[in-house]
């Protein structure tokens, strides 16, 4: 029998990738969207009437029913990095939105589901992103003792929002922010790994509890911003920033609209954004996972000066 997938903020960045794989093992996806028109671009990645946009807004708990119901698998991608105002809050979206999708699909006889997390959820973080993250998975998991719960570290691939965001910064100004010194670690994971560790998740109901999803290496901040404007043949100066300056200044930034830099943000890199070695990992899978320098690059060479053909000799 055909399996019915719902993912909730399947038009998303992860969304995407994964939408891509399932749609490739022949299920019936339901992707449950806040903007169902924008969704409707994803239709093509699929079979005629495979892939279906279902209006849905887990900060309301609208929409969430219709989605959930005669589903095999629930998926919930949804997460923010900075909070918008009352439905749009961390608890909103990642704690009591959590609990909302995993309560509906368990009263809809659902009996898979995943949920999405982050690498550096901690009830005891002074981040809120960190502390609703965590508390988005003990509410799934009081729901779904066997559910599979993901925390990958900073995710890239084409259209990522950090290598393809620090590149903007530096085509635009002559220097980034080292917050902090730049010295906080991250473990980078492919977009199409955390796709695919989903996907085995999807297929093997075994997979269940804490896995974290980390890259095969580990970068500094100051690491990741040299090889971002080595990639993208930007220059720039890397300038460190403590972290108290950077708190004010994310303080007053934060109000407003796709603020660059949030309070909360410099608050997450006061920590090492690494797997633990407590959960499984990408290997558990069978996973290798890509590394950057085989990957950014070929996306980042539209930030060249002169385009992406732009060092191009004679032709």
């Amino acid at each position: 029998m055909t399996q019915v997938i719902t993912v909730i903020g399947g038009s998303g960045f992860v969304g995407r990738h994964l939408v891509q794989r399932l749609a490739k093992t022949g299920a019936q996806i339901r992707l449950g969207v806040r903007n169902v028109e924008a969704a409707k671009r994803l239709k093509p990645l699929g079979n005629v009437g495979q892939i279906v946009p279902m209006g849905v807004d887990i900060g309301r708990g609208i929409g969430l029913q219709a989605a959930v119901t005669g589903a095999d698998v629930v998926i919930n991608l949804v997460g923010i990095l900075a909070p918008g105002g009352g439905n749009a809050s961390f608890d909103a979206i990642q704690a009591d939105g959590a609990q909302r999708v995993a309560e509906a699909a368990k009263a809809a006889g659902v009996a898979r589901f995943i949920q999405m997390s982050a690498l550096g959820a901690d009830a005891e973080s002074k981040s809120r992103y960190a502390q609703t993250k965590a508390a988005g998975e003990a509410l799934v998991l009081a729901v779904y003792p066997t559910a599979a719960i993901f925390r990958p570290s900073i995710i890239f691939g084409p259209e990522d929002g950090f290598f393809n965001r620090f590149a903007t910064m530096a085509r635009m100004a002559p220097a980034l922010p080292l917050i902090g010194g730049g010295s906080t670690k991250f473990q980078p994971v492919y977009v199409g790994d955390v796709a695919e560790a989903i996907v085995s998740a999807v297929n093997d109901p075994a997979i269940s509890g804490i896995y974290e999803l980390g890259g095969p290496s580990t970068y500094s901040f100051k690491d990741l911003l040299a090889f971002t404007l080595e990639a993208a043949h930007l220059k720039a100066v890397l300038v460190p920033l403590p972290f108290c300056v950077a708190s004010l200044m994310g303080s007053v930034m934060q109000f407003i609209p796709g603020a660059p830099i949030t309070a909360d943000q410099v608050e997450l890199l006061k920590t090492d954004n690494v797997v633990s070695g407590r959960y499984p990992g990408l290997a558990d899978l069978g996973l290798t996972g890509a590394t950057i320098e085989a990957i950014v690059p070929a996306y980042l060479t539209r930030f060249h000066p002169g385009g992406r053909f732009g060092n191009l000799k004679g032709v």
